[in-house]
C-alpha cells in the first residue's frame, strides 16, 4: 500500500510541470482587445503573461457591435482594454466601459490603450460634417492595414504592458524586440513583393484601405459608397461605372466583413476583378496571424493586378 501511494505521489510530481503549462498563467494580465489585430499583437508581445479575449470577430463590422452582458463581464474583469480608437468604436465602447464600471480601463487610465493615438492619421477632415456619412473627427481609423503602423503600435503597447506589469518588464521587452526583428524582416520582403502594385488604380467599396494604399502606392480612383458607411444606390454604381470609362481601374477592393454585392456588380459590369481582403486577422483562411494577414492581402492584390493587365 505504501509503495502504491509513493508511486502515485511520484507520478503526480512528474506530471505537475506539464499540467502547469496547460493551464493559463496565474496572475496573467487580463486583456480585452476590441479587434482581432490587437488581440493578435497583444499575444505576440505578452505570450503566457497575458490572457487575451477579443470583442469582435473578423467578419463583423467593427463600427457596429452590441454591448452584450458577456462582453460587459469581460470588460469588468479586464486589466487592459486595447482598441483602435479614433472613434472606430464610438458606437459601442463608451457604453461598454460605462456598464462595466471598471475604473482601471476607463478612458485616460493606464488600462485603456488606443492604438490610433500613436500613429499618423490619414483622411483627417478639415470640416466635420456628420451629413457626410460616417466621418471620424480624428481621421480614418483603419490603421491596421499598414504594417508600418503595427510596428509603431507594438512599441507603445509593449511599454504599456510593462507599465501595468512591471515585474515582467524584461520579458515584454524581450518579446517586443523579437517581434520587431521578425516584423522588419517581413516588411522588407513585402516591400519587394509589392513593387508591381505601385501606381495601380483601384476602386474601394468603403474607405477602409487608405493606409494600405498609402503603404503600397495604390491609387484610389473611386469609392462605391457615396458617403462613408452609406450603401451605394443603383444610380451611384452606374455613375462609378461611367466614370471608369475615362479613369479606368484594375480592380475593386472590399473587406471580408462586407456584403460583396456592390463590388461583384462593378466587377461584372466593368470587367475587373473583385478582391476580398481579410482586413484583420481571421478575415480569410490564410490570415491566421498578423504575418499571414499581410501575406494574404499582398497575394490577392498581386493576383488581381496580374489578371487585369
Amino acid at each position: 500500500m505504501k509503495n502504491t501511494i509513493t508511486q502515485r505521489t511520484v507520478a503526480l510530481l512528474l506530471a505537475a510541470p506539464a499540467l502547469l503549462l496547460a493551464l493559463p498563467a496565474q496572475g496573467a494580465l487580463r486583456v480585452l482587445a476590441c479587434e482581432p489585430e490587437w488581440g493578435a499583437l497583444t499575444q505576440e508581445l505578452g505570450g503566457s503573461l497575458v490572457d487575451v479575449s477579443v470583442a469582435t470577430g473578423a467578419l463583423q463590422d467593427p463600427h457596429q457591435i452590441q454591448a452584450k452582458p458577456s462582453l460587459i463581464a469581460r470588460t469588468r474583469n479586464a486589466d487592459l482594454v486595447v482598441c483602435t480608437g479614433a472613434e472606430l468604436e464610438i458606437g459601442w465602447l463608451p457604453v461598454l466601459l460605462q456598464q462595466a464600471g471598471n475604473a482601471k480601463v476607463q478612458a485616460g487610465q493606464p488600462g485603456n490603450f488606443a492604438a490610433a493615438d500613436v500613429v499618423r492619421k490619414l483622411d483627417v477632415p478639415t470640416l466635420l460634417d456628420r451629413g457626410q456619412g460616417d466621418v471620424h473627427a480624428a481621421g480614418n481609423p483603419h490603421i491596421q492595414t499598414d504594417p508600418r503602423n503595427i510596428a509603431q503600435v507594438a512599441n507603445a503597447l509593449a511599454t504599456r504592458l510593462s507599465q501595468l506589469d512591471p515585474a515582467h518588464a524584461a520579458d515584454y521587452a524581450k518579446r517586443q524586440a523579437d517581434f520587431a526583428q521578425r516584423w522588419q524582416q517581413a516588411m522588407a520582403r513585402w516591400a519587394a513583393q509589392a513593387a508591381p502594385l505601385k501606381g495601380v488604380p483601384v476602386v474601394s467599396q468603403h474607405k477602409a484601405f487608405v493606409y494600405l494604399y498609402d503603404w503600397l502606392g495604390l491609387k484610389e480612383v473611386a469609392v462605391l459608397e457615396p458617403k462613408p458607411g452609406v450603401e451605394p444606390t443603383a444610380s451611384h454604381l452606374q455613375g462609378v461605372l461611367a466614370a471608369l470609362k475615362t479613369t479606368p481601374a484594375r480592380m475593386v477592393v472590399y473587406a471580408a466583413y462586407q456584403d460583396s454585392r456592390p463590388s461583384d456588380w462593378l466587377s461584372k459590369n466593368a470587367g475587373i476583378p473583385a478582391v476580398r481582403l481579410a482586413f484583420t486577422v481571421g478575415g480569410t483562411d490564410a490570415a491566421k496571424d498578423l504575418f499571414g494577414l499581410y501575406d494574404d492581402m499582398l497575394a490577392k492584390l498581386l493576383a488581381a493586378a496580374g489578371a487585369a493587365k
